[in-house]
């Protein structure tokens, strides 16, 4: 059985080496390199007090939403659906900026930019192809308004426009159908989300859904 020594190597399981382990009986160059710590482990492979290169942004309200994946919610029932639900909201709890007759449009909860929307018809339909005729005319139209008002309040120069149609294609909420509409500036692309996985946000959510309605036609 292999031991740990104060002061000596230590094997690392798993990985078929030994580290350098600085233990309470170390002297001299160990001890100082521990500066002074009765274990501090100088092996990347053990991992646990290894500093890194990486900057931490810790994110715990993101749990709820994944919680709420890992359970379902959303994704095949009416009863926990959030665009079931946000209908019945006022507009400033539900972000909603814009209630038609067969479908509304409201600002995404986690957006890929500011002023990030979602056109979502009232009633309980998964997919595009199974909405009706009146639905997808008002979702068109909505649409169309959206990008509008985004170009008139934000002065964005350009919009990503779709649909992930079932979980297997990405949809978040595959349950309720939805249409994103993410409006795009020349310089909102940089290395922050590809090389921290963070997207910077510069207007709260609250402020976006003011503008956003306070920009909508009042004939819409």
């Amino acid at each position: 059985m292999d031991e740990q020594r104060p002061g000596g190597s230590e094997h690392v399981p798993g990985t078929g080496h030994v580290s350098d382990v600085v233990g309470p009986g170390a002297t001299g160059a160990s001890a100082a390199n521990g500066d002074g710590d009765p274990l501090v482990i100088r092996d990347a492979a053990t991992g646990a007090a290894v500093p890194d290169a990486f900057q931490r942004l810790w994110n715990p309200h993101r749990m709820a939403y994944i919680d709420a994946g890992r359970e379902g919610k959303g994704r095949g029932h009416d009863d926990d659906c959030p665009f079931c639900e946000a209908p019945h909201k006022s507009d400033e709890d539900a972000l909603i900026v814009a209630r038609g007759e067969h479908a509304y449009v409201l600002l995404n909860l986690f957006p890929y930019n500011n002023g990030h929307l979602l056109v979502c018809p009232y009633r309980h339909v998964p997919l595009y192809d199974e909405a009706t005729p009146e639905e997808l005319r008002e979702i068109g139209e909505l649409t169309q308004t959206a990008m509008r008002v985004l170009r008139a309040v934000s002065h964005c120069d350009g919009f990503n426009i779709g649909m992930n149609q079932g979980e297997v294609a990405g949809a978040g909420v595959a349950a309720h159908l939805h249409q994103h509409i993410v409006p795009r500036w020349q310089s909102d692309a940089n290395f922050f989300p590809i090389i921290a996985r963070t997207k910077s946000l510069s207007q709260l959510l609250g402020e976006s859904r003011r503008l956003i309605a306070e920009g909508w036609p009042s004939d819409h």
